[in-house]
């Protein structure tokens, strides 16, 4: 069976410190440990500035461990639509970032000396099912326009994959995102930056100074905050309108050591397939030896968040799609998803938070592409806070409204008022004696909807189905076995405690 977590959790162990016990005061408060907020930490801890970074679990306990951990600049939504809604300043603007971003990580896996596996690779696009060569000549145009070094080949120059036609974005890379962030929280540290693990962040007032109170009643003062945590807690409804959440798959197969090109491979489709390869040793995945294995990890599968519970079937499709692609592909030895924040418009949100004092900030909207956009905010964050300008700061501000992304704006919203109709509907079972162990459901009891959990023992867990963010009623996940909102994306573990925003607090506990 393969093992239900993904390959960098396997690899490593979560990185953890004490949590916070006493109020504390700081230049900069960053909620959030995963790539944007230790990015932006240590940046900042780099020019002098005292750091506060705080987390509900660990280092990299969020998104950030279930990436598939490409670094492209090759744009998720492909730059034929960033051209369209950002116009051509904007997709150079895109293209650049995201190149910045890459350039940056490895930087500083230099100047750190870090061991996260950081290698340049080649990423090749190549058509998907019912695709027309033409759909690669426009991006090839779009992504030209936009200053990305591309070319288009007959079949990509790899060993282990006929490609087709395909277009080359060459200077791209890959790492293993935990290693990295193990060696960043350490390097922080080193530069000052004080991290507190375990501690969970509740409320965000701005002023002076911004303070952000924790689940325990601490406050921390500091000159600015900044919200780096997938989803931002601390808004209600000023970004989330402009962003959906979005469930996806990922899988990891045992591949024959060098049978398959490192490289990083997307196609057409929607939703598009993601793959790369990653290699690790036998003692990694359990082993006694230092054989050299490479694992094919395989993404692809996406769905609104809440919105589907069919994950075996999506699993399943995802390997077939692996083996006939890929044929030196061997058993499935890892599966896992997350959630990934897609923006209306195609690239993040990172800047100034809308309706807010002047000195929080937020990072969200990662839209395929956290590795490089959460580094993005760890550069575009530091210049705002130390006051300098930044050629991005307009093409990532979350204030802004593109006029060409109203008909997706409307489609989303749409879809989250439909979600409401779920308060009418009747439970997804009769009876809690329906409820298999270690899955849940939600019922009808006393009029009220609740979300019922068994554990492996038989015993019973219930919480209110009713998200405390704005009343979406919640489903049960069997991908990740947690409780998801359809409408925001806020998270809920099996017992109801949260863990991905924009819910500030648990699920309502019944009696």
């Amino acid at each position: 069976m393969p093992r239900s977590h993904s390959l960098w959790q396997q690899t490593t162990t979560a990185l953890t410190t004490s949590p916070l016990r006493n109020h504390a005061r700081a230049d900069v408060c960053v909620v959030g440990a995963g790539i944007a907020g230790l990015t932006t930490g240590y940046q900042l801890a780099r020019e002098g500035r005292s750091v506060i970074v705080i987390d509900a679990v660990a280092v990299g306990g969020g998104q950030t461990a279930l990436t598939t951990a490409h670094l492209s600049n090759e744009i998720d939504d492909r730059y034929e639509e960033i051209l369209r809604l950002h116009g051509p300043d904007g997709a150079r603007l895109a293209c650049s970032s995201h190149r910045a971003a890459i350039d940056r990580i490895e930087t500083i896996c230099r100047l750190e000396h870090l061991s996260c596996s950081f290698e340049q690779v080649d990423g090749y696009l190549v058509l998907g099912r019912g695709a027309k060569e033409r759909d690669l000549d426009r991006e090839l145009e779009a992504a030209r326009a936009a200053g990305v070094e591309v070319d288009k080949l007959p079949t990509a120059p790899v060993q282990g994959f006929s490609s087709g036609p395909c277009l080359r974005f060459r200077n791209q890379a890959q790492f293993h995102p935990m290693k990295y962030l193990e060696g960043l929280a350490t390097a922080l540290q080193r530069h000052g930056g004080q991290i507190y693990t375990g501690t969970r962040a509740v409320s965000v007032e701005g002023g002076q100074p911004a303070v952000v109170r924790t689940a325990d009643d601490l406050i921390v003062q500091a000159g600015a905050a900044v919200i780096a945590t997938n989803s931002p807690f601390n808004d209600i409804v000023a970004i989330h309108t402009k962003q959906a959440p979005y469930h996806t798959y990922a899988i990891g197969l045992r591949v024959p050591a060098g049978a398959i090109s490192h490289a990083l491979y997307w196609d057409t489709e929607d939703p598009y397939h993601y793959v790369r390869l990653q290699r690790t040793t036998a003692r990694e995945l359990g082993g006694d030896t230092d054989e050299r294995v490479d694992i094919l990890i395989v993404g692809g599968e996406d769905h609104k968040t809440g919105q589907a519970q069919d994950a075996d079937e999506r699993f399943e499709r995802l390997t077939q799609w692996a083996r006939e692609r890929f044929p030196a592909a061997r058993d499935v030895e890892f599966r896992w998803s997350g959630q990934v924040m897609e923006t209306v418009d195609g690239l993040g949100y990172i800047g100034r938070n809308p309706l807010d004092a002047g000195n929080v900030y937020v990072a969200t909207g990662d839209s395929g592409m956290g590795m490089t956009h959460g580094t993005i905010a760890g550069i575009l964050l530091t210049d705002l806070i130390q006051g300098r300008a930044n050629p991005w700061t307009d093409l990532y501000d979350p204030s802004r409204v593109r006029t060409g992304a109203a008909m997706e704006w409307v489609k989303e919203n749409l879809n989250v008022a439909l979600q409401y109709a779920s308060w009418l509907t009747p439970g997804e079972v009769s009876s809690i004696d329906q409820i298999a162990s270690n899955t849940g459901a939600v019922i009808v009891e006393n009029g009220r909807k609740i979300a019922v959990f068994r554990d492996e023992r038989g015993g019973i867990h219930k919480r209110s189905a009713v998200c405390p963010h704005l009343g979406c009623i919640v489903a049960w996940n069997p991908a990740a076995s947690t409780w998801d909102c359809p409408c925001h994306g806020s998270r809920f573990d099996r017992f109801g405690a949260v863990v991905n925003g924009p819910s500030p607090k648990d699920l309502e506990k019944v009696t």
